[in-house]
């Protein structure tokens, strides 16, 4: 089912974010909820050289990889019909444009006991995409993430975000890719002496998710 023919059925549609729109979603929203997707893994597997890297120093952010054993713990967003055009439009070129993101629906679990399964669209790097760099060692991720910074911000940011709001808002959750990958980056900034960790701002982490 299209994004288009959701909202003519249900009068609104729900999109997923497993990246940085958990904490920066930057469009208007009816509510939130907490939750995950079935048949994926969260992989630091995307080149970004525009918002977290550069041309020259390519950063590392998230996609989703298919393994039917797997899920993945995000944030779902429910836009409404009068919402929708400007939403749509501005993730096209945050996530197709600019990142080179295909757009797939899924169906969004949430974590709210007694809530059935959500059908939600979801932005996902494949491996055929231009900026599509695959698997590495933890510590070569994380070494590639420590030296990249692009126009919003420290690739350190985008990980430590992500791994924080994690740990806040799914503390059940063991998402060992995130984690070891965090912990690597920590590790690397502490054996280089008087390298000190960016600035990071959590502007959502600071607050609860209560919309839903």
């Amino acid at each position: 089912m299209k994004p288009q023919d959701t909202i003519k059925e249900k009068g609104s549609m729900w999109i997923f974010g497993y990246g940085s729109l958990v904490w920066k979603p930057n469009f208007t929203y009816q509510r939130r909820k907490i939750g995950h997707i079935k048949g994926y893994k969260r992989r630091f597997w995307q080149g970004d050289d525009f918002y977290r890297g550069n041309k020259e120093r390519i950063a590392r952010v998230v996609t989703l990889i298919a393994d039917q054993e797997a899920s993945t713990w995000g944030v779902a967003y429910e836009v409404t019909d009068s919402q929708t055009e400007a939403c749509l439009q501005y993730l096209n070129m945050r996530e197709v444009v600019l990142g080179s993101y295909s757009t797939q629906m899924v169906e969004f679990f949430p974590k709210d006991s007694g809530q059935g399964p959500l059908l939600a669209l979801v932005y996902i790097a494949t491996p055929d995409n231009p900026t599509y760099l695959g698997p590495a060692s933890d510590k070569e991720i994380a070494a590639q993430i420590a030296i990249c910074s692009g126009s919003t911000g420290h690739n350190a940011e985008y990980l430590i975000c992500l791994a924080e709001f994690m740990r806040l808002y799914c503390p059940e959750v063991d998402d060992e890719h995130l984690f070891s990958i965090q912990s690597a980056l920590l590790n690397l900034f502490s054996d280089c002496g008087g390298i000190k960790l960016p600035n990071v701002k959590l502007p959502l982490l600071g607050t609860a998710l209560k919309d839903a």
